[in-house]
């Protein structure tokens, strides 16, 4: 049967979209969000990702569907949804059945386990064994289930993803200190003091409501996500499975928190604080994040100040690391080689991942005399440089493939010219939690989880960023944990990882 002419394509367009509320199977007209016409009878992916609209997505499509039709022939609709809206967009996509083809895929295993995605292994072997060749195979065990499967194609990035602490060089240089002495929380609170006495413009910690994993500095890791507490030591194979709120470290913490809290350290606002990218040249002296090495060269652009870090965990490889920047394929695809093409492209062209990372060049960015990429500032409509105004566009790098076919960036703050090689040695060096690969199915026990979230979104904000008093509120917390099974699932856990090591000879 003949595929219809392009114009009988875009009238059936008009139709579906009636049906379809998020963008139908993806024949709709350029939009603001970023949607383009298929061309002719060539094969149009759906692609959607994490990250707020940029006002260039619809050029920057453009120029990658152009670069896409020559190289494979395909041409890709890329859509950005904001960081707030995604989870739940790609949920309500998933479970109304909307069609899409590739997606950013947080909460990786919770979509396995509804069928979500596409198994790869047979692709991975024939139209992907180049992408398969090229990325870690650490990242391929991480994304393998207990079916044997594979169902993500996973960023190919620093294998360990280490806590560290951000602060602002001038700040540093000004009261000549050493940041690598500061390892713990309670280390920091003598500079929170001097901070708070002395440097007024400056908050002393900021926090949000998603806090930060304090209890990697004790070297846990959560059995799934901090949603579920059930934590274990990363590095002990017989570490047993615990509610992280009921050990002493935690109530540490807790206690170190409220106490920076009433002193006046942290934010007033961050148990209702959402989670964000850095705020541009907002004045703070202690943030944390997670990152591989040289992460401090991207936060000082976010900043729009340089700053400096510090790594307060080891180098450690978690499932959860290597999990965190996957793109999938939807199991309902009608195009599937297609759709392992572009992700293979995706992986291992250097045209095509620079153009998704940093736009176009000559547009967004230009290139140094080492090669290196300098952004070039928004315009303002005279053609005028708009002072520390955002980029017009940028690329999520951890969601979007191999960092190692990347440019490097150039500027003020050059990256080192040998950059990846220093990322090759920290994967090198890094070494494999003790439960590296291991996912417990609790698709039994969905009351329990969701009684389980209901509690900890109840509590967590306040509790881990210091907003309310822990004599009150921690028995509370954990008492209605075990209400809500936590214990059931703790037991489930054990169960689990205990079949798991015996079968691996853990």
């Amino acid at each position: 049967m003949q595929r219809p002419s392009w114009f009988s394509r875009m009238v059936l367009c008009v139709v579906v979209t009636g049906l379809f509320s998020l963008l139908g199977a993806g024949c709709s007209l350029s939009s603001d969000k970023g949607d383009t016409v298929p061309r002719g009878d060539m094969v149009n992916l759906i692609y959607y990702t994490i990250g707020e609209p940029d006002p260039d997505l619809k050029m920057v499509n453009d120029k990658i569907n152009e670069v896409l039709a020559k190289k494979i022939g395909i041409t890709v609709t890329y859509i950005k949804i904001g960081w707030q809206e995604y989870e739940n967009r790609l949920n309500t996509m998933v479970s109304a059945g909307t069609p899409f083809d590739i997606a950013y895929s947080p909460e990786f295993t919770t979509y396995v386990k509804r069928g979500a995605w596409l198994r790869l292994d047979d692709y991975l072997s024939s139209t992907g064994k180049d992408m398969y060749d090229v990325i870690d195979p650490i990242f391929w065990q991480g994304v393998r289930m207990d079916d044997g499967g594979i169902y993500g194609v996973p960023t190919n990035k620093e294998l360990s993803v280490r806590q560290q602490w951000m602060y602002p060089e001038e700040l540093v240089n000004k009261y000549n200190l050493d940041i690598a002495k500061y390892n713990t929380l309670e280390s920091l609170e003598p500079l929170f003091r001097m901070i708070k006495q002395k440097e007024f413009d400056y908050l002393p910690m900021e926090l949000d409501k998603d806090s930060h994993n304090f209890f990697a500095l004790y070297g846990y890791e959560y059995v799934i996500d901090k949603e579920l507490p059930l934590m274990l030591r990363s590095l002990d194979p017989r570490s047993r499975v615990v509610n992280i709120f009921e050990t002493a470290e935690a109530r540490q913490v807790l206690d170190t928190l409220r106490r920076y809290y009433q002193a006046g350290y942290i934010n007033e606002d961050a148990a209702l604080r959402e989670s964000q990218q850095l705020e541009r040249g907002k004045k703070v002296f202690w943030k944390a994040s997670s990152g591989g090495p040289l992460s401090e060269n991207s936060w000082s652009k976010d900043r729009g100040y340089k700053v400096v870090a510090h790594p307060v965990t080891k180098e450690v490889v978690t499932t959860e690391d290597v999990r965190g920047g996957v793109m999938a394929v939807s199991a309902d695809t009608k195009y599937p080689v297609e759709c392992i093409q572009f992700l293979n492209l995706l992986n291992t062209d250097p045209e095509v991942r620079n153009l998704f990372n940093y736009g176009i060049e000559g547009v967004h960015y230009m290139l140094d005399k080492n090669g290196q990429i300098v952004l070039i500032p928004p315009k303002d409509a005279d053609g005028h440089p708009i002072p520390d105004a955002p980029p017009s566009y940028t690329g999520v790098t951890y969601t979007q493939g191999n960092w190692f076919i990347l440019k490097t960036r150039g500027g003020e703050s050059p990256e080192p010219l040998n950059k990846w090689e220093e990322f090759r040695a920290s994967n090198e060096r890094a070494v494999k939690s003790s439960t590296f690969g291991f996912t417990p199915d609790l698709s039994m026990m969905p009351i329990q989880m969701q009684n389980i979230k209901m509690v900890w979104q109840k509590y967590y904000p306040s509790l881990m960023t210091g907003s309310v008093d822990v004599d009150t509120e921690l028995p509370k917390f954990n008492e209605e944990l075990k209400q809500a099974g936590l214990d059931e699932v703790r037991a489930e856990v054990q169960k689990q990882l205990d079949a798991w090591r015996a079968s691996n000879k853990r």
